[in-house]
């Protein structure tokens, strides 16, 4: 199999450690590397991902059947476009069983569309638990764990092993603390070409910005190339 685009689901069981940060350096990375790209933000509210990329995000809701047939069917369609789901924590479980239940993995990939999920790792057993789930959920779908450094040492990588064609760990670099500010006001898009020329973000911190945008986006590329060496592996032994 192919695949022409994909569907990636950012999840944790614990709030505040970096999901729709994740998010939105997922979505412009695919808008950086001139890649369609549609974002749906399961965790709406202040700082949220539509609030920081409102032309790229829908607000999706599946707390009824409406809400739910809504999204998936965005996520299955055959449009060639990459999804990001920003996944909150109160919605997680019933965001994958209700995923399980349709048997939305298989049907993605029977239309060529990658599944994958990025689990944001972190020591606690509510996050160990909920990680070890997703393979009952979800074992089609590429499982990745991502370290944020911001969140201190990855002392239980142990406890998050990888899944899928081609995973592996990924690290999500710590950004100061300083520059952040920068960054955390909405409407905010890392692609934006302007970025350098913006209003109040100095060159230093642009210059420390792009440096390390450039270590994200290299661990982003080098899942995408595992994930589709591994697939071509699969489809040469078929």
């Amino acid at each position: 199999m192919s695949f022409r685009s994909s569907v990636t689901i950012v999840a944790s069981p614990r709030p505040r450690v970096g999901k729709t940060l994740l998010a939105r350096l997922l979505t412009d990375f695919h808008l950086h590397e001139g890649r369609p790209v549609a974002a749906f933000d399961l965790n709406a509210g202040e700082g949220s991902l539509a609030e920081f990329l409102p032309e790229q995000v829908t607000v999706a809701d599946i707390g009824d059947i409406q809400g739910q047939m809504a999204l998936f069917d965005r996520l299955i369609e055959n449009d060639d476009i990459n999804k990001v789901v920003d996944l909150g924590h109160e919605s997680l479980e019933s965001f994958f069983a209700l995923a399980q239940r349709i048997g939305f993995a298989d049907e993605a990939r029977r239309r060529g569309i990658a599944p994958a999920i990025l689990f944001v790792a972190t020591p606690d057993k509510a996050s160990t638990d909920a990680y070890a789930k997703m393979h009952t959920y979800l074992p089609q779908a590429t499982l990745t764990p991502i370290h944020n450094e911001l969140l201190g040492p990855a002392q239980h990588r142990d406890k998050y092993p990888v899944a899928g064609h081609g995973a592996v760990q990924v690290k999500l670099p710590a950004l100061a603390h300083g520059l952040r500010r920068y960054i955390d006001k909405p409407p905010f898009s890392f692609a934006n070409a302007k970025l350098a020329n913006a209003p109040g973000i100095p060159l230093d911190v642009h210059l420390e910005l792009q440096r390390w945008l450039r270590k994200i986006y290299l661990e982003f590329r080098e899942l995408d190339l595992r994930v589709l060496l591994a697939d071509l592996r699969a489809s040469i032994r078929f």
